[in-house]
């Protein structure tokens, strides 16, 4: 199994209403969050970068990214505005095949709760296989000592 460093960033997000939206990012039971767009309006950018580890082929089919976009509240609990779901094991597959892959920024459906639309979020992802060196020498005080 190769292990992968998964990043994407965030280029336009777009809803109505006065909010500071913020992102929750989760892949495989890790969870990554954007800056709060403060100030931002309707239609905030991020434009930031996560990383994520993976391995490809993994033990399950889940390869999912799964993006939940909430609202920042200074004196209550933080609302949850929606969610969009990027399925990535067609990503994965390319780049452990070709040694990259990208997918260039698209729009992607948010939908609230009970499944209706409430916006849409513009991402690009990208991944390269991380390279494993190997290397037969030991570390001795800054002197490396062969095995043979």
């Amino acid at each position: 199994m190769d292990e992968i460093n998964l990043r994407f960033f965030f280029l336009l997000f777009y809803f109505a209403g006065g909010i500071d939206p913020y992102v929750l990012i989760q892949y495989k039971g890790q969870e990554r969050k954007s800056t709060v767009a403060r100030g931002q309006g309707s239609s905030p950018v991020w434009n930031e970068t996560f990383t994520f580890r993976a391995e490809y082929p993994g033990g399950n089919d889940e390869y999912k990214l799964i993006l939940k976009i909430m609202d920042h509240d200074t004196f209550s609990a933080d609302d949850y505005l929606g969610q969009s779901t990027i399925y990535v094991k067609e990503l994965l597959e390319t780049g452990v095949q070709d040694g990259k892959a990208e997918i260039h920024p698209q729009k992607y459906s948010i939908v609230s709760s009970d499944q209706s639309f409430n916006g849409e979020i513009k991402v690009g992802i990208s991944f390269i296989p991380k390279v494993e060196s190997y290397d037969a020498g030991e570390d001795f005080g800054g002197w490396k000592e062969s095995e043979y």
